[in-house]
């Protein structure tokens, strides 16, 4: 018999986190452990972006022992965009 492995599924929204530690079997994958957490989470799971200690997955990734499966939101802004207004504002500010 092949030993099971402790994973957490990790998500976030503006006003809380959660962090569900999961035993399961071997050769878990990525999807597998979301479906496993998505009964304790405030979102749905479908087409959902997800990484490994940020770096981005699949959701077929197969998990060790130790990983932390993330759910990651769309996001409501685009960050380069945000960058320039904030580069262009304190441009003006030194004028």
């Amino acid at each position: 018999m092949i030993d099971p492995i402790t994973v957490e599924v990790a998500y976030a929204t503006v006003d809380r986190q959660w962090l569900i530690s999961l035993l399961l079997p071997a050769g878990a994958t990525a999807a597998t452990a979301v479906e496993a957490a998505i009964a304790e989470l405030p979102m749905s799971p479908s087409a959902l972006d997800l990484g490994i200690f940020g770096r981005p997955c699949t959701p077929e990734t197969v998990l060790k022992s130790g990983d932390r499966v993330e759910i990651y939101r769309p996001l409501n802004f685009d960050p380069m965009e945000s960058r320039r207004r904030r580069a262009a504002k304190a441009n003006r500010a030194k004028r």
